[in-house]
């Protein structure tokens, strides 16, 4: 007898009743051992990983400049998504979306939730599987239907904070401004006073004088 597999349906098919979380491939799995030996090494080895600020974080998809690494990292997630979406999802407003790669917030989580998943199930007991299952899973489908609620259920819309996306780049010289005068005027302020500059003296409309020190009118 034949599964719904073996018959061609889309979807999520019968069988099996759970399916494994995909594993990166060999270069993000090299990455993920290099921070591990950085983490948890002795100090040979932590010495040979090198500067820890400098290690390639797969959770963080922009320190990754590595062009192979890259394409990796985007078939890992390609395959998280895909089984997020197979495995954990029943509510279709919480799917993620097919053009999920046009959007940069969803990239963004999706590298930390897929990290997570992964660590979790590496784990030697389920705390930390149920902690993903309790906590991280559902913050990311309540901040995806929130940030994104319905707008890329049938197809993909554009962004809808482009026009005003645009006019903050467009303003960037006015903010340079505002962020030099604020500069200058805490340069001015640490600067230490002219002795050499007469005391201001301050001057009313029926020639009387005011002390500027004391408010005395002379």
């Amino acid at each position: 007898m034949s599964t719904p597999t073996q018959t061609g349906e889309q979807g999520r098919g019968r069988y099996p009743l759970a399916r494994p979380f995909p594993t990166p491939g060999r270069l993000i799995a090299l990455a993920y051992r290099e921070l591990d030996l950085a983490l948890n090494g002795d100090d040979a080895e932590r010495r040979a990983s090198g500067d820890p600020s400098k290690l390639l974080r797969p959770w963080d998809p922009g320190s990754i400049e590595d062009p192979p690494m890259r394409a990796e990292l985007w078939q890992w997630l390609e395959a998280v998504v895909e089984w997020v979406n197979t495995e954990h999802v029943w509510d279709p407003c919480h799917l993620v979306p097919p053009c999920w790669p046009a959007h940069p917030h969803l990239v963004h989580e999706i590298a930390v939730l897929a990290d997570q998943r992964r660590k979790a199930g590496q784990a030697l007991a389920s705390d930390a599987l149920e902690e993903w299952h309790r906590y991280a899973l559902p913050a990311f489908f309540d901040r995806r239907k929130t940030r994104l609620r319905a707008a890329c259920d049938n197809r993909h819309h554009d962004w809808p904070a482009r026009p005003a996306h645009v006019r903050f780049q467009n303003d960037h010289g006015h903010r340079t401004r505002h962020y030099t005068g604020d500069v200058d005027h805490h340069r001015r302020l640490l600067q230490p006073p002219d002795q050499t500059q007469p005391v201001p003296r301050l001057h009313v409309v029926d020639g009387h004088q005011v002390d500027p020190q004391t408010g005395e009118v002379y």
